[in-house]
């Protein structure tokens, strides 16, 4: 399903997908962690690379990918995601999963969202 519009925040860091029915906002953090590129889903089966340290990333610029599709440009200067209708449909309605998913990832990784977090922890 295609959005009507699309509105692209960089401020805000987010992009705003309005469907005939109902409007979704998608933070640039949750695209860039679920970007469908083989870099992050991986070549096979399976969870696909685990990107962490993306709280900062925004979107430098949206675009079409012929009539099926977005092509998302992140500040990191990730560029190989496209992101289809239908793959931008389902994070719009099972954002909050994917984001609950992301964090408990990261929490079984020891790994964060933000990247000037340091890996190391001291026990006091």
């Amino acid at each position: 399903m295609q959005p009507k519009k699309i509105r692209l925040n960089r401020q805000q860091k987010t992009l705003q997908l309005l469907y005939a029915d109902g409007d979704y906002t998608l933070p640039a953090e949750l695209l860039r962690v679920y970007s469908p590129s083989a870099e992050v889903r991986g070549h096979g089966a399976g969870e696909g690379q685990l990107v962490h340290g993306k709280l900062n990333v925004g979107i430098e610029s949206v675009e079409a990918a012929g009539r099926y599709a977005l092509k998302i440009v992140f500040t990191d200067g990730h560029d190989s995601g496209i992101f289809t209708w239908t793959y931008l449909r389902q994070l719009c309605e099972g954002q909050s999963r994917y984001w609950a998913d992301y964090l408990a990832r990261l929490e079984r990784a020891g790994r964060g969202r933000d990247p000037d977090e340091s890996a190391v922890k001291f026990i006091g």
